[in-house]
């Protein structure tokens, strides 16, 4: 039997050894902490919380109920312990964190088939009969960084999140936005949203009034490399927006004939079209604000925000273009990468990562290769199809949502009832695909 050892004892690679052990697959799980901190994390124990402690909604309308109840068919171990740690928290599963904490160390513990390890991961040698999986979150080290850079090369590392907000494209008001490419080079991808002075004037007021969220300080010193925040450029003067991302020139509002005074551009950023970003607006507004002030824009002003802007230190890979389908690198196929790595965010998507990247793991093993988990499901939209969708310029991290499964093939009235009934297929896709894969991956 190969080796294989899980570098990081967070959220993906707790859940990946616990799966791995599920599978009777011998694994070291090796975490730095407490030999070498961070400067997000105040204890060595594995799993353990930094931010909020909510694991987000339960209720099967919303994106993360529904990828909870797909991890239960999948046989989730780390939210077994999230629920015997559960804080009264209304429709949401919140924990105590520490006590959280423990239940992980204590399932680890207990089993056999993981050996746990203190101490520092600087490279990842091949070895005969030997796979690592690597969760080290957006805090890997830098020598670990470094040996990532020689192996995939460093334009697959980013280091930097200079997020601008994505929207559905059901919830914009078409009637409202019109179909351009600037200078009508192309084809008509892009959505504008066109501002009179006006409008333009209320937007530039809310900007500079909106309160914006801290920056840390271990973050500070890459906040203005290379992008700066809408709200930074509005602070310029009332005219550099629309000399800047939101400027008019090459676009005319074909109910008018004329340039705007300033336009909005939304770019697609899935192959589905139900996702939209808002071009240029880079932001560290706080989430309300953003909400508030953006949905101030004509044709926003129902806007559902299914990723908010955000500027802030945040390692992460490439995944479209330097990881495989099962999560190994493109360039080292005995390494695997889960967790924050791989370009999702929030705590229950990590997870997920974790217990498919240590399945495709044990089907490697196994000599097999694992079924592609079904599109219409939301792991399979996010880990399968978000992950590694080249659609956008630059990937950037984010978490589940309704935006990624794809539409219904028949029309369903009430945006809640569209949500349950996108559920409910997502349970029956992944229902028959667990039946067909039958048996463990390493069975």
């Amino acid at each position: 039997m190969s080796h294989v050892t899980v570098v990081g004892g967070g959220l993906a690679g707790s859940e990946a050894a616990l799966q791995l052990a599920r599978w009777g697959i011998p694994c070291r799980l090796v975490e730095m902490r407490p030999e070498v901190p961070t400067p997000a994390h105040t204890t060595g124990r594995l799993a353990e919380i930094v931010c909020s402690n909510s694991l987000k909604s339960t209720a099967p309308a919303t994106p993360s109920g529904l990828l909870k109840e797909e991890l239960d068919l999948l046989g989730c171990r780390l939210l077994d312990c999230a629920r015997a740690t559960a804080v009264p928290a209304g429709a949401a599963l919140a924990v105590d964190k520490d006590e959280f904490s423990e239940a992980v160390e204590a399932a680890v513990a207990a089993e056999p088939l993981i050996t746990r390890e203190a101490g520092e991961i600087t490279s990842l040698p091949e070895q005969p009969d030997h796979l690592w999986l690597l969760a080290t979150g957006p805090l890997t080290s830098a020598e670990l960084v470094a040996d990532l850079g020689r192996t995939t090369g460093a334009p697959a590392l980013h280091f930097f999140d200079a997020i601008a907000p994505t929207v559905t494209s059901e919830s914009l008001d078409l009637d409202v936005l019109f179909r351009a490419a600037r200078y009508d080079k192309g084809e008509a991808d892009y959505l504008n949203a066109a501002l009179d002075r006006e409008a333009y004037a209320a937007f530039h007021a809310a900007l500079l009034e909106a309160e914006k969220a801290p920056v840390h300080d271990f973050d500070r010193a890459d906040l203005f490399d290379g992008c700066q925040p809408l709200e930074e450029i509005a602070a310029g003067g009332e005219k550099s927006m629309a000399f800047g991302p939101l400027r008019p020139v090459g676009l005319a509002d074909p109910r008018t004939g004329r340039r705007p005074h300033a336009v909005v551009q939304l770019r697609q950023e899935n192959r589905e079209g139900t996702l939209y970003g808002l071009v240029g607006f880079q932001t560290r507004l706080k989430f309300g604000e953003q909400q508030r002030v953006f949905r101030l824009l004509p044709g926003l002003a129902r806007a559902e925000f299914v990723r908010f802007g955000q500027m802030h230190r945040n390692f992460y890979l490439d995944t479209p273009r330097c990881l495989a389908r099962d999560f190994s690198l493109a360039a080292r196929g005995d390494v695997f990468v889960a967790g924050q790595m791989t370009g999702v965010e929030g705590y229950v998507e990590s997870v997920a990562s974790g217990l498919l990247t240590a399945w495709h793991v044990a089907a490697r093993l196994a000599g097999r290769i694992l079924a592609p988990l079904p599109a219409t499901s939301m792991l399979g939209a996010l880990l399968g199809g978000f992950l590694f969708d080249t659609t956008a310029g630059r990937f950037s991290p984010m978490n589940a949502n309704f935006g990624l499964v794809p539409d219904l093939p028949g029309r369903v009235r009430g945006k809640r009832e569209r949500k349950l009934a996108k559920a409910a297929r997502a349970r029956t896709a992944l229902a028959a695909w667990f039946r067909e894969t039958a048996t463990p991956p390493a069975g």
